[in-house]
């Protein structure tokens, strides 16, 4: 390690007093974006971390050349069929972005594509590449085409702050025409005719707040307001049904929802509520034909799937009941059966309802099989309501991402493409496990392990976990993790208590009051993984909500782990959630409780937040990545964070690396991506000592 001074932020208390109890915050100053005693400070860091890690340089080179050697850097998608059309994208060699295309359909098979060749009669919707231009970040927001395949409405971002620029292209003649709508959230909905495109637009707060229609060949400022939703803990969206019938404008906040709808032939009408919201209560509506499904948790902790008529959406019948082992997820429905998304015993799996009748009479309804012990399978690019193949997207953490085909008729998967990974890949060389840790309260945690066969053990393990939102860590596949498992590393994922593994009580038993489950549940599954045999040592890594849970565990159990990776973490929670002009804030309120107003949560929050808790025990060397324009997790929490440990800690070293031009996801061009996870990756080997 380089024996440069680090960084030392100045201290300037600021204080504030909430519920009788006064907090100081010694770097608030650095929330103030555009000071330039910030930004010094944010590239002082930069540099600093630059010089630490110059030694793991030529390293940093060769996982680099090593995830780029694994990758089939031209290739494509499996096509999806839609009114008449083929779509897919495709990546070419020495090219950052993707470029989608499509070409008209010629039956129900997809057609050969052969990587680095264009099909005749091709035609390309986007091009990532020219629209990025020379710019150092590029997204898309939405990419949607109108349901008679004419005209294209997407949107395109140059800064990372998730704010879209909305234009319109003319799939006939290539034209971008004029319209033009700056400042829009992500997604979007066509009307049936192709005349009329809703969008989203946020708040001050960041929040979607107001749902707008746009005549295509009007200018923005005549779009019309057709939705505005005022309660500050609700977000919304729109889409099109599958069936193109139905607009479906949706609002909800963590934990209730409200769904409106309206004809997709008649834009210029008023939406319908299906049923008003009631706190608590979580549903979505699908569009199936002479009925709705309709996926809730009304007296249902797991959803129980109801139909309801068209003409009265909110009178619900149930059709698939409430099973306490089975956390329903999704819904789609197609004209001739349904599919539905669920989980069980930590995995996902599909139900196929054969006979979309709408009422509980029709054949019988079945699982779909699939021979591995851990993996991840969900539906997958499904656009056309008449089809009776079921597209699926599966992997495990040994298997690559693979598309398969599910014929309705004969009942059998269709490998369709699997990832290529090259340099001489093969699954039979590698071996996953599921293991269990028991939390201190008794709870039995699922842990994801894969390992290259003949890994001795114990082995120098990365632990991963998130753990918040409901949202489940599944067992998935990794070319970049290869690096680390040819190098003798487990990779684990600790399936930790708030988030949905097992279902909705999963979640609520690692949310609110009860949210250090989070924290002790990774703990032990760490503590686990070294007394079982398969860890010599452990080195964590989480990001966003995730990130919060590795700060918790820094201050929890640090001498548990070798080192911390934190990628745009969520450190500083009490201060940000105490702070209702900041974006999101209010909508988290149902996520982590309301400590502004209630002293009990205040009290809470603020005995586990990373942030208020470190003390002067002994850290392990912590590496924290951010990014300057993240709207989610402000760069200035690892920021802070890092300031104060290297202020009040032992241990170390504590980096902070902050991309300059980025947002919450990080570096947008996927060779850029490669390189920062080619540094993350270098530096977890030299800290666990492995070179």
């Amino acid at each position: 390690m380089s024996s440069q001074t680090p960084p030392t932020a100045k201290k300037v208390p600021s204080e504030r007093v909430h519920h009788g109890d006064t907090v100081v915050d010694d770097y608030a100053w650095l929330t103030v974006k555009d000071d330039p005693e910030t930004i010094a400070y944010l590239e002082a860091e930069n540099a600093y971390m630059q010089q630490a890690t110059a030694h793991l340089k030529p390293l940093q080179e060769t996982i680099f050349q090593e995830i780029k050697g694994r990758t089939l850097e031209t290739d494509l998608s499996v096509p999806t069929r839609k009114n008449g059309w083929w779509y897919y994208s495709r990546t070419e060699e020495g090219k950052q972005y993707g470029i989608q295309c499509r070409v008209a359909a010629d039956g129900e098979t997809p057609p050969e594509l052969k990587a680095g060749e264009s099909l005749p009669g091709e035609q390309i919707l986007l091009d990532g590449n020219e629209l990025a231009g020379e710019s150092d970040f590029f997204s898309i927001g939405t990419s949607s085409v109108s349901p008679d395949g004419t005209r294209l409405a997407y949107s395109v971002n140059f800064t990372g702050d998730e704010r879209f620029t909305l234009k319109v292209k003319d799939l006939a003649t290539g034209e971008t025409l004029p319209d033009e709508i700056p400042g829009i959230f992500y997604g979007g909905a066509w009307s049936a005719d192709g005349s009329t495109f809703f969008y989203t637009t946020v708040d001050d707060a960041w929040r979607p707040s107001q749902v707008h229609r746009h005549t295509v060949g009007t200018a923005a400022v005549d779009d019309v307001l057709v939705h505005e939703e005022r309660d500050e803990r609700f977000w919304v969206g729109i889409g099109l049904s599958r069936s193109e019938r139905y607009l479906v404008l949706s609002a909800g906040s963590k934990i209730t929802s409200e769904v409106r709808i309206l004809e997709a032939d008649d834009p210029a009408g008023e939406f319908r509520v299906v049923r008003p919201r009631e706190t608590g209560v979580e549903y979505g509506v699908d569009h199936a034909g002479d009925h709705f499904l309709i996926l809730h948790n009304r007296n249902a902790e797991n959803f129980e799937l109801a139909t309801a008529p068209l003409d009265a959406p909110g009178d619900w019948t149930p059709l698939i009941e409430h099973r306490a082992d089975t956390r329903l997820l999704d819904v789609d429905a197609f004209a001739g059966h349904t599919v539905v998304h669920f989980r069980r015993d930590g995995l996902t799996g599909i139900r196929i309802l054969p006979e979309n009748r709408g009422d509980a009479e029709g054949a019988e309804p079945y699982e779909i099989s699939f021979p591995e012990p851990i993996y991840d399978v969900a539906p997958s690019g499904n656009p056309e309501f008449t089809a009776e193949r079921l597209r699926l997207g599966y992997a495990s953490m040994v298997t690559p991402p693979s598309v398969y085909d599910y014929d309705l008729r004969t009942r059998e998967l269709i490998l369709l493409k699997q990832k290529v990974v090259l340099g001489g890949y093969d699954p039979a060389g590698y071996e996953q496990f599921r293991e269990w840790a028991t939390a201190s309260d008794g709870t039995r945690i699922p842990i994801s392990i894969v390992l290259k066969k003949g890994t001795g053990r114990p082995a120098p393990t990365v632990l991963y976990g998130y753990g918040s939102y409901e949202i489940s860590i599944d067992p998935s596949f990794s070319v970049a993790r290869l690096s680390l498992l040819d190098r003798g590393f487990v990779f684990a994922v600790a399936h930790v208590r708030g988030g949905g593994e097992m279902g909705r009580h999963w979640y609520e038993d690692g949310k609110f009051q009860k949210k250090k489950n989070t924290f002790t549940d990774f703990v032990a599954a760490a503590e686990h993984l070294k007394s079982a045999g398969w860890s010599s040592t452990v080195i964590a890594r989480g990001g966003s909500a995730g990130g919060l849970l590795m700060g918790a565990v820094a201050n929890l159990s640090p001498e548990t782990f070798t080192g911390v990776v934190a990628e745009v973490p969520f450190v500083d929670a009490l201060n940000t959630i105490l702070d209702p002009s900041l974006p999101l804030t209010v909508i988290e309120w149902d996520e982590w409780g309301d400590p502004l107003h209630n002293a009990d949560v205040y009290a809470y929050m603020k005995s586990y937040s990373p942030y208020e808790n470190v003390d002067r025990r002994t850290y392990p060397p912590i590496l924290a990545i951010t990014s300057l324009n993240d709207t989610r997790v402000f760069y200035h929490e690892p920021a802070k964070w890092i300031a104060k440990l290297r202020d009040t800690a032992d241990g170390g070293p504590f980096l902070l690396k902050t991309e300059m031009g980025a947002g919450h996801g990080g570096r947008s061009g996927r060779y850029d991506s490669w390189r920062e996870e080619a540094l993350t990756l270098s530096w977890i080997l030299d800290t666990a000592k492995v070179i």
